[in-house]
Parts: structure tokens; C-alpha cells; sequence
């Protein structure tokens, strides 16, 4: 952009498009070919064929093996990546994406159709390979991702796109996160299958995460001060959690009991928030940014800081061992 514009002027959406060039020249890699991508069946007994049964047979023994810990959070995991529809709505409510007939040729609206394309592919290869597995309920998941579906889900960014960018810059990591130590502790329980399908998912969670990721830095060489303000006031209400409004019909604090199970499980925890916002932070150099509005200096010695302090909540934060009784798995009690 000409540098006479003054900056501080710009809408949201000029600096959206003043960014297109960038995302077109990099989307070829920020999104994988649909004629090389994984797909569900290739990690799923092909129930075609004798192999296939014996497959079916071995997938479940090991799954047998699996805790009640680990399922809980992978079930909490694939329910958060089967909300899609409300994930790819709000995306198109966000200032300077337009989409009217669904098909635009567009650079963000292709982003957001490829980037749903491949978000689609994990939702089917979690709730299959639990439906294979034998150890859940269900019908008991298929009423949780009704009910979430429905119930819709806020995540405070409005229409936003900074917001937005930020927002699915922290979740795309957490989500890696989450997958990744998933698949950790199934190695560990002696399924490399599952933690082969976690690490499939988990790296397209990383190629997302770095697309955001690049998004915000071209974003700040445009609009430092807007940048800085909207992840200050993004942290400042904290990060909403897209499988936050989760209910089986049963348990109205489902996410909850949920999150605490993965905290104790060591699939999704407070210092893993911590560490999320401190690495961002490092990733978009905001420490060295300079010539800020005054209000941003306020903002950015405020993120700076955000870390180091969660990270001390997080030590300081007590573990229940409080019953918690999950449909998912037949009604049996966990203690988390």
C-alpha cells in the first residue's frame, strides 16, 4: 500500500483487502490439495473386504485398552470439531468477507470453504472411529452435537475480522494441542493407530494455526495500533470455547465436566492456555513493536505481561476429584 494512506484511517476492511494479494500468493500452501489430502478411510478398516473385518476386530481390542479418561476428552474433542456449521456461519459474518452465492472466486471466500473442507474431514474420522470402537454411547454424542449445533455459540469477536484472526489463531493451537497430546497418550495406551489419526488432524490444526497466524502479521505491518487493541481486548474477556454451550440432555454443566476431565487427563490444561498466549505474542513480535498510539502501549505492556501471570493462576489452580457421571459412556462415573 502507498505509504501517503494514512493508516489510522483504514476500516477493517481495507486492510482486509490490502492483505488478498498475500493470502492468493500463499494459499496453494496454507491449504492442501484436495487430490493429496487424507481422507477418513484411510485410516479405517475398509469393511469391504475379510482384511477389513479383521481390521474392525483389532481396532476395537485396542480401544479396549484405552482409559475412560482419554475417551471422554476424545469425544469432547470430536463434538467441538462436528459444530462446523455454526463455526463456518460465523465466519461469514465477519466485515470484509462476502460470500453471496456460496461459491465466490474471492480469496478469503475460497480460505474459508477450503478451510471448512478440511476441518470436515475430523469430525468424520473421530465419530467414526468411536462409533467402530465400541466404547461410547452413541446416540448419547449425537444429542451433544444436536444440542451444540443449536444452541449456537458466541465467541466474542462480533464482526470483527482482527478479532476473529486472533481468536482462530489461539483456537487452531489449542485444538493442535489438544489432538496432539491426545494422540500422546493413546501411544502410550498402546493404540499408534489413534495416535496416528491424532497427528493427522493435529497437522492440519498447525498449517490453520500458522495461516492465522500470518494473516495477524500482515495485519500488524498494516494497523499496529488496531491489531494490538483487539488482542488486548480479546484477552482482556478471555477466549470462549467453541464447545462451550455443550449439552446431552442431561448434564447443563457438560463442558465443564468435559474440560475437567481433559485438565486431569493432560490432553487440554491451564498452562496450555498460558503458553498459547505467551507464544503468540513472541510469534507476532509484540514486545518490539514500536511507534504505537499511546492507548496501544498500554495494551501491549498489558499482553506482555498476560503469561507469566496466567501461568502463576494455572500452578495455583486446585484439581476436584468430584464424581461426574458421562451419557457418552453408558452412564459410568469419572472423578475429575
Amino acid at each position: 500500500m502507498s505509504s501517503s494512506i494514512n493508516r489510522e484511517l483504514l476500516s477493517r476492511t481495507e486492510v482486509l483487502k490490502s492483505i488478498e494479494k498475500d493470502i492468493e500468493n500463499n494459499i496453494d500452501t496454507l491449504l492442501n490439495p484436495i487430490s493429496t489430502s487424507w481422507q477418513p478411510a484411510d485410516f479405517l478398516p475398509d469393511l469391504q473386504t475379510d482384511e477389513g473385518i479383521e481390521q474392525l476386530h483389532q481396532l476395537r481390542q485396542r480401544a479396549q485398552a484405552l482409559p475412560d479418561e482419554l475417551i471422554i476428552s476424545l469425544v469432547g474433542d470430536m463434538i467441538t470439531e462436528e459444530a462446523l456449521p455454526t463455526y463456518m456461519s460465523w465466519f461469514n459474518r465477519l466485515e470484509g468477507f462476502h460470500d453471496p452465492t456460496g461459491t465466490s472466486s474471492n480469496v478469503l471466500s475460497r480460505w474459508v470453504r477450503g478451510w471448512t473442507a478440511e476441518e470436515n474431514r475430523h469430525g468424520d474420522l473421530l465419530s467414526q472411529y468411536l462409533l467402530l470402537s465400541g466404547r461410547v454411547d452413541m446416540k448419547a454424542v449425537q444429542i451433544t452435537i444436536q444440542h451444540l449445533i443449536n444452541n449456537g455459540f458466541d465467541s466474542g469477536t462480533g464482526t470483527d475480522p482482527y478479532l476473529g484472526f486472533i481468536y482462530t489463531s489461539f483456537q487452531e493451537r489449542a485444538t493442535k494441542i489438544s489432538h496432539r497430546n491426545t494422540g500422546r497418550l493413546a501411544a502410550k495406551a498402546g493404540d499408534k493407530q489413534l495416535q496416528r489419526i491424532c497427528a493427522a488432524i493435529c497437522a492440519d490444526e498447525k498449517r490453520h494455526e500458522e495461516a492465522y497466524q500470518f494473516f495477524i502479521e500482515k495485519m500488524l505491518q498494516i494497523d499496529p495500533n488496531g491489531v494490538v487493541l483487539a488482542f488486548e481486548k480479546m484477552m482482556r474477556h478471555q477466549i470462549a470455547m467453541p464447545s462451550q454451550s455443550m449439552f446431552d440432555g442431561k448434564d447443563q454443566n457438560l463442558y465443564d465436566s468435559f474440560s475437567r476431565v481433559a485438565q486431569k487427563a493432560g490432553v487440554y490444561t491451564a498452562n496450555d492456555y498460558a503458553e498459547i498466549v505467551g507464544y503468540l505474542v513472541e510469534k507476532w513480535n509484540l514486545k518490539n513493536l514500536s511507534g504505537l498510539s499511546n492507548e496501544a502501549e498500554k495494551a501491549q505492556e498489558f499482553l506482555c505481561k498476560l503469561a507469566p501471570r496466567y501461568k502463576k493462576l494455572s500452578q495455583r489452580r486446585k484439581l476436584t476429584n468430584d464424581p461426574i457421571d458421562f451419557s457418552w459412556i453408558n452412564g459410568k462415573t469419572l472423578y475429575a
